[in-house]
């Protein structure tokens, strides 16, 4: 079981309705995308972000099927414009000294074969996590 969890701040200037539409976009992959079991988005209390969301996952198979899924792409496309400062982590109950490196692979191959999220991804102000330092190395 994979617990695939974000962490995000917004830029200044972004407005009540863009900030709505891209929270409801992360609910709507929770209820749309098969592979997820439950999820959270929110407040995220505690840290340095503003908000949050988690995605239950069962394995990798599941994870890359979440990763392309076309609900998880639309909240990237109108979401990822939004934000500063942005961090992924996942907490797995698989203990395979190597998980972390084959979730890592899975984002890679993502950002090889989705050029513009691939761009939407090294625009951000700050990216730390799962696949970090992210599609471009930086």
């Amino acid at each position: 079981m994979i617990q695939h969890g974000i962490r995000f701040t917004l830029k200044p200037g972004v407005t009540q309705e863009q900030l709505e539409e891209a929270l409801e976009s992360l609910r709507d992959q929770g209820r749309v995308i098969p592979s997820v079991t439950s999820f959270v988005v929110g407040r995220d209390h505690g840290g340095e972000y503003e908000w949050g969301a988690t995605f239950r996952i069962e394995d990798l198979e599941g994870y890359w099927e979440y990763l392309i899924h076309p609900a998880h792409l639309h909240t990237d496309r109108i979401g990822l414009p939004l934000v500063d400062r942005f961090a992924s982590f996942d907490i797995t109950d698989d203990l395979s000294p190597d998980f972390g490196e084959k979730i890592a692979a899975l984002h890679q191959r993502r950002y090889d074969s989705i050029p513009d999220i691939t761009e939407l991804v090294s625009d951000l102000g700050e990216y730390l996590g799962s696949a970090a330092p992210g599609p471009h190395g930086d």
